[in-house]
């Protein structure tokens, strides 16, 4: 099968990195500047489209021809920037993304990132960046350049002779990386997901425009009045600089060494009358209730919806996907009972109502930001997710009896954990109720090996439990849940052996395989996650733990430790990715149309009239052939905006 290469740089009114590339592409000034390829192993061409060159009737043949396989870093951007040029969408199929391949081995996302971790001859070029900021984003006027907004071929000739020689590099190093991973292919099952991934983000989710706007100048109008309030209080030039306000405290006999909001809160308890307002105030402006407002607000497109919200294998130790520009993988949860209310007091600007009726304006705007997302004229919305999927999925990998008894008979694992701990029954809302908090939060913070300090990062004390009670929580969900804990070991020990002693290590459905310098695991599903580089080090214990080399906190590669329970962990959020894709590809191949997913769930844009919740929810828990008495549910709802049920 014929390949082609293509690497493209562009130029857009519109900032790339803020507003992804559909926006970027659908603006009126965006065009292609540079067309570099390669067919097959010929040399890389380049056509100079600023400077009126044509592309050639081979490469436009090839674009179209399914039978050609189209190759780019990141050829998500290639393909719908292409398709803005030719005025047509071009399809994802047989298109191939490098970045994805990379990815799939747990290699840094950027091409230059894996260049260098590769070590290829021929590395993206260090003043790309300056050349790129230089030909492919407007200019600020200046005398020195004669007052224009761009800059043009014709301006600095020499550079934008380099700048091609850059776009012919970036080509080479691409095909150098594909060849260097040329053992490791992508899969034809995950080609499937890609493609599928692609006309997700190609299709895009509408957005309430109206209710955007408004919130964003709601916000805009309470934070003017609050300030105005904080200065009144305080006669202060900035009552937002936390410099002054510290001072302001400091004089009035409150010691303060920060503003965050957990010490403001702490602070409030002890405070009154003015220094009470002011603090109270401080939280709420503070408060950043619209930033992805503002998100949605770039990113729209001018068919009213946003596009590319999601990135395909985005987390690359787990396969799953990652949010972009919205982030929708971490929109704020909705607890506000009218909603509908609360929406059509924003949209028809009704501002003083909702300072009047809720506790908190920007609370309000922060809980209807999912609610920005609507479908279509003659749709609605079905939601529907995947119940306790990584507990379902932790259970089933241990073989924790109880646990999977407890999710077949559709019981509640928060209370049934809690009776597994405390040895009485106990019932949601009935006896022994209590102690389903603490079942929960248990269940929350340590099916991956967490301890007390796990406990405290989600909460624990603030939800009332003494430091005391913490450790013996841990003891208690640990003997009650044996076969986890030794889950956690036995993959530690296999993963331990198979790199120490260069083989392959099966454990139940996982396999654990060294080869060429990486270790595999293989899944249940047949998908590998890979540990790049893997052998032992001695850890700040003194103990020898395992290590491998990848993208660490600080987003720089560097080597990372790693030990059973956090590759359980890996494990688990893999397998459950890859029955939420799976799941997604049934409701695809069902006809259904898929706008958004996140995390463990789907949304789905229907028809009036057809289908219903129950129909997608099972299509949805179908366990695969693979996954061989996992008990899954999924539960759902409908809606005419987006909102968590």
């Amino acid at each position: 099968m014929a390949l082609l290469a293509i690497d493209i740089e562009t130029y857009s009114d519109v900032d790339l990195t803020k507003s992804g590339v559909y926006a970027y592409s659908d603006s009126p000034q965006f065009e292609i500047l540079l067309f570099a390829y390669a067919f097959d192993e010929e040399e890389t061409q380049i056509v100079d489209l600023a400077c009126g060159e044509k592309l050639p009737q081979r490469v436009l043949d090839a674009l179209e021809d399914t039978s050609v396989i189209k190759t780019a870093f990141n050829a998500a951007f290639e393909r719908t920037c292409i398709s803005k040029y030719l005025g047509r969408k071009l399809s994802p199929t047989a298109w191939q993304c490098t970045a994805v391949q990379s990815a799939m081995l747990a290699l840094p996302l950027s091409l230059d990132g894996v260049g260098e971790v590769l070590d290829i001859q021929r590395k993206k070029l260090k003043e790309g960046a300056d050349l790129v900021r230089f030909f492919s984003m407007p200019c600020k006027p200046t005398k020195a350049n004669g007052g224009r907004t761009r800059n043009l071929p014709k301006d600095e000739p020499e550079k934008w002779e380099r700048f091609k020689v850059y776009c012919i590099r970036d080509v080479d190093a691409e095909r150098e990386i594909r060849y260097k991973l040329r053992n490791y292919p992508i899969p034809e099952s995950e080609m499937r997901l890609y493609q599928m991934d692609q006309d997700i983000n190609d299709r895009g989710i509408l957005v309430d425009r109206d209710l955007v706007a408004n919130a964003v100048l709601c916000d805009k109008q309470y934070k003017e009045t609050i300030t105005a309030r904080a200065y009144e209080l305080t006669g202060l030039e900035n009552p937002n600089s936390p410099a002054q306000i510290k001072g302001w405290l400091n004089d009035r006999g409150m010691e303060v060494e920060s503003l965050n909001k957990k010490a403001v809160k702490n602070m409030i308890s002890d405070a009154d009358g003015e220094v009470l307002e002011v603090l109270k105030l401080r939280l709420l402006m503070a408060k950043t209730s619209v930033k992805k407002y503002e998100a949605i607000e770039r990113s729209v497109c001018s068919d009213g919806r946003c596009h590319g919200l999601l990135q395909f294998y985005g987390a690359n130790r787990t396969g799953r996907w990652a949010g972009r520009l919205v982030q929708v993988q971490n929109l704020p949860q909705n607890h506000i009972v009218d909603l509908e209310l609360a929406r059509s007091l924003v949209k028809n600007q009704q501002f003083d109502l909702i300072d009047l009726l809720y506790d908190s304006t920007p609370g309000v705007l922060s809980e209807l930001i999912r609610t920005a997302f609507i479908p279509k004229l003659h749709t609605r919305f079905i939601v529907a997710d995947f119940a306790a999927i990584e507990a379902r999925v932790l259970a089933w990998f241990s073989g924790e009896r109880w646990r999977l008894q407890t999710f077949a008979e559709g019981g509640d694992i928060y209370c049934a954990s809690a009776s597994q701990m405390f040895g009485v029954p106990v019932v949601k809302h009935g006896e022994n109720g209590h102690l389903r908090q603490k079942g929960k939060i248990a269940e929350l913070a340590l099916g991956y090996g967490g301890s007390v300090g796990a406990l405290t990062s989600m909460g624990a004390l603030d939800m009332g439990m003494q430091e005391e009670e913490l450790q013996p929580l841990v003891n208690q969900w640990r003997s009650s849940n044996p076969h986890i804990t030794k889950f956690w070991w036995d993959v530690d020990a296999a993963a331990v052996k198979a790199v120490k002693e260069r083989t392959s290590i099966t454990l139940g459905n996982l396999c654990f395989t060294y080869r060429s310098g990486i270790l595999f695991v293989t899944l249940p599903s047949g998908r590998t996650l890979s540990y790049i580089k893997p052998r032992m080090v001695q850890n700040r214990f003194g103990r020898d733990s395992l290590s491998y080399e990848g993208v660490g906190e600080s987003k720089k590669w560097m080597r990372i430790e790693t030990y059973g329970p956090k590759l359980v962990e890996n494990i688990v959020q893999a397998t459950a990715r890859d029955l939420l894709a799976l799941a997604m590809l049934r409701l695809q191949d069902a006809g259904f149309e898929i706008v958004m997913h996140i995390h463990d769930e789907a949304v789905l844009e229907v028809p009036e009239g057809v289908s219903s919740v129950d129909e997608i929810c099972r299509i949805m828990a179908v366990a695969p052939d693979w996954a061989d008495g996992l008990p899954l549910r999924a539960d759902g709802y409908e809606c005419p905006f987006y909102k968590k049920d």
